[in-house]
């Protein structure tokens, strides 16, 4: 079982800076998006958010792996953790979807997205107060993956295009199939958060 460090000095651990580190990188993507409007046909810009995206995401893994064998994790880490995680996502979907990657039916793959988030952070907040946690499953932990992946190809774009054939296209196609590894997650999560509702 992982130890909750009550030590005050822990909100500085490695682990929850990269938390921050997660956080900060959101504002950045956004700039790199404003600079790309300014900047037409320059793909530095594109590459930069896909480069800042890439770090965030592996930072990831890395702040709960490290927590857990430092044992450093935090109340402050274990609810910023899922923020951060979000926040990322949330503001790169919605990015996308502003400047035109994401169009389409493959908005509706986003909104299911978005729309997961949103409900199971809900539910998860609720259910907290009954002193109840639902653990992530392995299938959510695919979810993720493929939806980071899809993302960062979706980043590249039109800029990847020209070195990848296909790249918008491929992360179009693994959004879809994150959306709808996400419905079923939803509704596992829905499922079991529901049972200790009614009880």
């Amino acid at each position: 079982m992982t130890k909750t460090n009550p030590d005050p000095n822990y909100v500085f651990s490695l682990p929850n800076i990269l938390t921050y580190g997660r956080i900060v990188a959101v504002p950045l993507i956004v700039l790199c998006f404003f600079i790309e409007g300014k900047l037409d046909g320059n793909d530095l810009a594109r590459w930069l958010a896909l480069a800042i995206f890439t770090i965030a995401s592996i930072t990831d893994f890395f702040d709960g792996y490290l927590a857990r064998i430092w044992q450093q994790s935090s109340a402050l880490g274990r609810m910023l953790d899922p923020i951060a995680d979000k926040l990322l996502v949330s503001a790169c979907l919605l990015l996308l979807a502003a400047e035109g990657t994401i169009a389409g039916w493959t908005i509706w793959a986003a909104i299911i997205i978005l729309s997961r988030e949103i409900l199971v952070s809900g539910l998860r907040e609720y259910l907290a107060e009954l002193r109840v946690s639902i653990p992530v499953t392995k299938i959510a932990k695919w979810k993720t993956t493929i939806q980071m992946i899809a993302i960062g190809f979706l980043l590249a774009g039109p800029a990847g295009d020209k070195f990848i054939t296909y790249t918008t296209e491929i992360g179009l196609g693994m959004l879809w199939i994150a959306a709808i590894i996400t419905l079923y997650t939803g509704y596992d999560y829905f499922r079991a958060g529901l049972r200790h509702v009614i009880e």
